[in-house]
């Protein structure tokens, strides 16, 4: 049983520890790693493979991760949640994105599967993005060909349709959970796909009660709209400065941004660590 001045923390990865270039500010490496010192939980919460976590990101250390927007969540080395989508389901996203000519993605726990065509895409996006230093957070994908349709968790779509995401969360509101993504697209739109009732903040609460916790035990920051559950479940939510101010909005408090101390601004005024 957690003692209550143990505090446990749920951090996004991109736009909260990462900025969208790839860059981690010394003070969230920090934060965390005083926190966990002083004898709180860090855990990652991200939309991302587990797979696909950054090394950069990893060596921090954290006591767990919930991941794949919470299809899938660790403590340790004990595995608390593995919520795959079942097969019809991937199906009907499959059957669903080439009927409407949309490029997509497929995320398992150990990673993040496309065609040739995506792959492509991503590789340019990525170099526009990360100009000329290593792009070691940038996700990995291989060929959808070689995947396992049985341990599908979550799926990607990107589109030049700035609706699509709003189109896909009316198509498919009868089985799935449709947000925003965030890749910086230059145009269009992207969206991530889990199963409903399949989110951050499904993934949390079982930690919570494997943990022997409670939600006012628990802070959640995040700046993207996968972290809005995540938000809700948590005795605090804070976004990013940088993220949506409609998102902001949904938040309890907001910090500053990925760039400027947010974390480490988040972490000392809830008192995981001194200022």
């Amino acid at each position: 049983m957690l003692v209550n001045s143990r505090r446990i923390a749920f951090l996004d990865v991109d736009g909260t520890i990462l900025d969208h270039h790839g860059t981690i500010a010394p003070s969230t490496v920090d934060a965390i790693r005083a926190a966990r010192n002083a004898g709180h939980l860090v855990f990652l919460s991200t939309g991302r493979s587990s797979g696909d976590v950054p090394p950069v990101v990893r060596v921090i250390g954290f006591d767990g991760v919930v991941s794949n927007g919470g299809a899938y969540a660790t403590v340790g080395d004990a595995t608390v949640v593995a919520r795959p989508m079942p097969l019809p389901a991937v199906h009907e996203l499959i059957e669903y994105f080439e009927s409407a000519g949309i490029r997509y993605l497929l995320q398992t726990d150990g990673g993040a599967y496309a065609d040739a065509e995506v792959r492509a895409v991503f590789d340019e996006l990525h170099r526009r993005l990360f100009a000329s230093h290593a792009p070691d957070s940038a996700p990995h994908l291989h060929d959808i060909a070689t995947m396992d349709r049985a341990h599908v968790a979550k799926a990607v779509f990107l589109s030049s349709d700035a609706n699509a995401v709003t189109r896909a969360q009316s198509d498919l509101r009868h089985a799935f959970h449709v947000v925003p993504g965030s890749m910086p697209l230059p145009a269009g739109s992207n969206g991530e796909i889990g199963m409903l009732g399949t989110t951050k903040g499904s993934a949390i609460l079982e930690v919570l009660a494997y943990l022997g916790a409670t939600a006012d035990d628990a802070i959640g920051v995040g700046d993207s709209w996968n972290d809005v559950e995540m938000f809700e479940v948590c005795g605090v939510g804070i976004a990013m400065g940088n993220a949506d101010a409609a998102l902001r909005a949904l938040a309890d408090e907001v910090t500053t941004s990925v760039t400027d101390d947010g974390v480490l601004n988040a972490f000392v005024r809830h008192g995981l660590i001194g200022g």
